[in-house]
């Protein structure tokens, strides 16, 4: 009974829509398919080895091989959408001195298929999968590593999703990213990210796809509708103000990577409530890492969107039968429509965060020992589809916004008979065709008169 007021609550909250972006979203979950994703995961598993270190002259096996056809699938995507995407390699070049998994001096290769956006062209979303596998010795880049799962399945998810949403536009830029060098040690993300920073890109969030194949546990359960996004709570990057600002004010689960995982939780149910979202609050799995991390390491909000129950029989694993266990990963372990589920998921969020408003700039809160709470914020200008601006609001043991009020095309308001102890309030701008940003907690408060006690 709960979960079905909340699946409403998010539902009456979409109710600014007009039916034709409603309509647009339901047709991207439509086109997405699931044939063209098992075609694709074969062809990456079918290349033998894509260590990162693995032949990069072969056309049929290898890395190399593997960036290459990646490559050549952005082009006829491109082609077919009249040149909408700008797609190119990105690489960097690593030395044995840049640490202890990396054999040999080698370029890491990335390849970015960019979908301009019409109206803010250098803000950018973007999704991401890993091009490279392993074995159990991540040094040995000769021996078969198929990595149908990790990770050919979000990296075939990438692709699906850049054949269909290349169909539209968007206000906002995507970009569609094959990352090199994650087992190594994160080498790609790292890249793409400093060239990001360099360029001056602004970036909404960055989706890293991670292993979205796999249904069938290490611990026996099987469960092809609950997938993990990971979040770090807060960033690195923060100033030491910003840090002790948190100590007194809250925040600390209120991030911009936190944020953009509640907006992916948000939009999953109000668009397919079959799929079961958890919110993790945690960077990455207990004591690993994913290609997300170096963009949260710039100051970029970045989360992981994974399977919910992993195979570790499947990963990481020498192909082999030892005592009747059948190790590694291969293509029997992909659950070809649970991708296709979570491309979904991928290509909803991107879309409608392709499609929002930039988020307001500068939000302040004020209402200690008072009975009301005050917000300030600046307002984005010139653009005229903006409608205006919503307020959101939580206990501060609640993991989601739970609650909302449509302010107006204001810069301050204020909520009277509320605690300021009590709930942790946010704010969102709204676009005239319902899309918003996501939703932005205070960095600072408003000064006035009152004292600490």
């Amino acid at each position: 009974m709960i979960r079905s007021i909340y699946l409403l609550s998010f539902l009456f909250a979409f109710s600014g829509f007009s039916q034709n972006s409603e309509a647009t979203i339901y047709e991207i979950i439509d086109k997405i398919s699931e044939k063209r994703i098992e075609k694709d995961v074969v062809k990456l598993a079918n290349f033998g080895t894509r260590n990162t270190f693995s032949d990069t002259v072969s056309n049929t096996r290898g890395i190399g091989a593997a960036r290459r056809w990646i490559k050549s699938e952005f082009d006829l995507i491109s082609k077919e959408c009249k040149n909408c995407l700008d797609v190119f390699y990105q690489k960097d070049f690593v030395t044995t001195n840049d640490g202890e998994r990396v054999p040999k001096d080698t370029w890491i290769v990335n390849v970015a298929a960019v979908q301009k956006g019409t109206k803010y062209p250098n803000r950018y979303i973007i999704m991401t999968g890993d091009i490279d596998s392993r074995n159990s010795d991540t040094m040995d880049y000769t021996t078969d590593a198929p990595g149908a799962n990790d990770n050919a399945s979000g990296m075939a998810g990438t692709i699906e999703a850049a054949r269909v949403l290349s169909q539209y536009k968007f206000e906002n830029s995507i970009i569609y990213l094959g990352l090199s060098g994650e087992e190594q040690g994160l080498f790609g993300g790292k890249g793409f990210a400093e060239y990001a920073k360099k360029n001056n890109w602004e970036i909404i969030g960055v989706l890293n796809n991670d292993m979205i194949g796999n249904i069938e546990g290490i611990d026996g359960v099987i469960d092809n509708r609950t997938f993990r996004i990971f979040s770090e709570p807060t960033s690195t990057t923060d100033t030491e103000k910003e840090v002790n600002n948190r100590r007194f004010y809250g925040g600390e689960v209120d991030g911009i990577s936190r944020q953009l995982a509640r907006y992916i939780h948000k939009q999953t149910l109000a668009f397919l409530p079959e799929m079961n979202p958890m919110l993790i609050y945690r960077l990455d799995r207990f004591g690993r890492g994913g290609h997300h991390r170096p963009f949260n390491d710039l100051g970029f909000a970045g989360v992981r969107i994974m399977e919910a129950h992993e195979n570790y029989n499947r990963q990481h694993q020498n192909l082999r039968t030892e005592n009747g266990i059948k190790y590694g990963d291969v293509i029997e372990g992909v659950n070809f429509e649970y991708v296709k589920k979570l491309t979904a998921v991928n290509s909803v969020a991107l879309a409608t965060l392709a499609s929002a408003p930039p988020a307001p700039k500068n939000v302040l809160i004020g209402g200690a020992v008072e009975a009301s709470v005050k917000l300030k914020w600046d307002k984005i200008e010139n653009d005229e589809q903006i409608l205006g601006y919503k307020i959101y609001w939580r206990l501060t043991t609640d993991f989601q916004w739970n609650n909302s009020r449509f302010v107006g095309n204001i810069d301050t308001y204020t909520l009277q008979n509320f605690v300021i102890d009590n709930h942790y309030f946010g704010v969102a701008t709204v676009y005239k065709n319902g899309f918003e940003s996501m939703v932005v907690f205070p960095k600072d408060i408003i000064r006035t008169t009152f004292k600490r006690k």
